[in-house]
């Protein structure tokens, strides 16, 4: 038997009347997914659920997925898109292991995701897709709307293209024009299944089609049309309502946010907190374009982007924004990486404060762009040549990814060295609420740049040293070019201690490697916190994104009465200085990867812990279900 928590569970439903015509449901989750082909608009419809779930005041989770191809074949496999939705009137932690309602645009849609589907479970497809034709590309002899294969589920056929252009035969719009209003139909039924408000969904299609009011009117008239369908339709004789998760958000101003629109708010604040200019050197990559999308916006408060050629340029720029006195970022995927790693290796030698924000995707090489992984940890840590440590943070939710953002500010900033953060596609792609900070929960990320000389000679002349170190932090100090007196040389060949002028005196080379590791390693980190209710023999251990569906899991297993202990790691280099005496507390320990054990092998190197690992590399994150059954295992093994 699975384990699962009652939260988990929806509840039994209890039927309300409705305007004495329909039955409401009342339930207290739902998972969504939508598909299609990806010219069918399944991201845009999700979103626009998603929306108007996160104003209902619902608690949710997102996971949006779709093929790397600009456009992939019609029709086909490998061409559908999708977006799942999880929401709640309670604290959820994933996007949900398996959709209780499939929107299915097509026969593809339907083949790629109704294996994901429990027993019991909504199927609405669109019929008017499903001809012989359609049917044959993707491998089905018969239809499977008609040959009783689907008779475990609850299948709604309906001809969504058919009744969006009638809906639109006012307008003057071509048919296929009006075709491609048939996903705002779907939403408007979505929205009256689940009772979302539209009032924005009408406003943002007005805003969107600002220039074509002809479009947007048959949009919001395709909306309305399905939202009207839901309503008089005999087929669906019941509608579903989620109440707001009261309970779940402490008392704020919340907004639905993405990771990559959390991480790029993250560092505007830092630049703001420092009272630095934000310069963005990057070039553009999936899945981290979006950053380099939002901050090219916001030039009204001091954010400097620049699209470069390649991704060595664009980080060359970054750091020379550095030096010249900016908080400098540079964003990228892994293949990003490994182009940057020799300028990597150079801020190291500069020390600079520099961000280098990753947002993993599966590889090797051009890999999987639109898939998520958490494989280059080893690469972060050790991908340059030469002794050059570099800090290492990673986020664990879409809406962390803003303290994130200003953890890793303070890190470059306060200890003069390039800082890499940690992000994956399942967090920059999907979505939760986010409670806006206020202005007074802010760190103070202030600098002090150089302004004078800082050492005296024996011959009592006063000069500035580039590489003399602050005694507390080993950082040295930050002169900004043209500054009277702080002429200093700069490039990557080794340094002498203090005076930064070239060096090849084998000492000196031992003691910089040394000191820049002494800086690294004494980074001032929390300790790790642990949750372990019951003083559990196993600890479970994760970083990044796997921190949902590692709650979820151990939220079944304590409900099913087992003991387990959870941490996760934000800081991964270095580590936080309490990790080993926690690892020694418990008889056995786990580490959910979605990658082979990188995180595992650091673990077990550093602190001789025989970490068991549990990993995953399908481009997807972890289910809370298979997470549990594996935890279980372990435990009872």
């Amino acid at each position: 038997m699975p384990v699962l928590p009652a939260s988990e569970h929806v509840r039994s439903p209890a039927v309300l009347a409705h305007s004495s015509v329909k039955a409401v449901k009342l339930v207290d989750r739902v998972v969504i997914r939508f598909a299609g082909d990806s010219g069918d608009g399944m991201q845009l419809t999700g979103d626009r659920f998603t929306s108007e779930t996160a104003s209902f005041g619902n608690d949710l989770s997102t996971l949006p997925n779709f093929p790397a191809e600009i456009r992939a074949p019609a029709g086909t496999l490998p061409g559908v898109s999708s977006f799942q939705l999880h929401f709640a009137d309670h604290d959820i932690l994933t996007p949900g292991d398996a959709p209780n309602v499939l929107v299915a645009m097509n026969p593809a849609a339907l083949k790629a995701n109704v294996g994901d589907l429990p027993r019991g479970a909504e199927i609405i497809v669109n019929t008017d897709e499903f001809t012989k034709r359609a049917m044959q590309k993707v491998g089905y002899a018969t239809n499977p709307l008609e040959d009783g294969s689907l008779d475990g589920y609850n299948l709604h056929p309906v001809p969504l293209t058919t009744l969006t252009v009638e809906a639109l035969k006012e307008f003057e719009l071509t048919r296929k024009e009006a075709e491609r209003s048939k996903n705002m139909f779907a939403l408007g039924l979505l929205s009256w299944m689940y009772h979302r408000p539209t009032e924005g969904t009408e406003k943002f299609l007005r805003s969107k089609f600002a220039k074509k009011p002809d479009i947007a009117t048959a949009n919001i008239a395709a909306f309305r049309a399905g939202w009207n369908f839901g309503e008089t339709t005999e087929d669906f004789a019941v509608s579903y309502e989620v109440a707001p998760a009261v309970k779940a958000f402490p008392v704020g101003t919340y907004r639905n946010i993405s990771g990559n629109l959390a991480l790029s708010y993250g560092l505007i604040t830092a630049s703001k907190q420092a009272d630095l200019p934000l310069f963005l050197g990057s070039y553009p990559i999936t899945p981290a374009s979006d950053i380099l999308h939002e901050l090219s916006k916001h030039k009204n408060f001091g954010v400097r982007t620049f699209q470069a050629e390649d991704e060595i340029a664009g980080i060359g720029a970054a750091l020379g924004a550095a030096f010249g006195g900016s908080l400098a970022v540079t964003t990228t995927s892994g293949p990003g990486v490994a182009l940057k790693s020799e300028t990597i290796g150079l801020a190291v030698s500069l020390e600079l404060p520099l961000l280098v924000v990753d947002i993993q995707r599966g590889g090797p090489s051009t890999g999987l762009p639109t898939k998520t992984e958490q494989a280059d940890l080893l690469q972060a840590m050790f991908g340059r040549n030469g002794e050059a440590p570099v800090p290492v943070i990673a986020p664990r939710t879409p809406a962390d990814c803003f303290d994130a953002a200003l953890e890793a500010a303070r890190i470059a900033l306060t200890y003069r060295t390039p800082v890499f953060l940690l992000s994956d596609g399942y967090l920059a792609n999907g979505s939760e609420p986010w409670r806006i900070p206020e202005l007074d929960e802010l760190p103070d990320l202030g600098v002090q740049f150089a302004q004078g000389p800082n050492h005296t000679l024996e011959d009592g002349s006063e000069v500035f040293w580039p590489y003399k170190r602050d005694p507390q932090t080993l950082a040295r100090p930050w002169a900004i070019p043209g500054t009277p007196g702080l002429e200093h040389r700069i490039g990557g060949i080794e340094k002498q201690d203090g005076t930064g002028n070239i060096s090849y005196d084998p000492a000196n080379h031992d003691f910089m490697v040394r000191t820049r590791q002494a800086k690294v390693d004494g980074i001032d980190v929390p300790d790790l916190e642990v949750d372990d209710p019951h003083e559990a023999d196993m600890l479970v251990l994760g970083w990044g994104s796997t921190y949902g569906p590692i709650t979820a899991a151990i939220r079944r297993l304590r409900t099913a009465g087992k003991s387990i202990a959870q941490a996760h790691l934000r800081h991964l280099n270095p580590f936080p200085r309490n990790l080993g005496a926690v690892l020694q507390r418990y008889d056995k320990v786990v580490i959910p990867e979605m990658n082979l054990g990188q995180l595992a092998t650091l673990i077990r190197a550093k602190y001789l812990v025989d970490a068991h690992s549990y990993n995953q590399v399908n481009g997807m994150p972890f289910k809370a279900e298979q997470l549990a059954t594996a935890l279980k295992e372990a435990i009872d093994g």
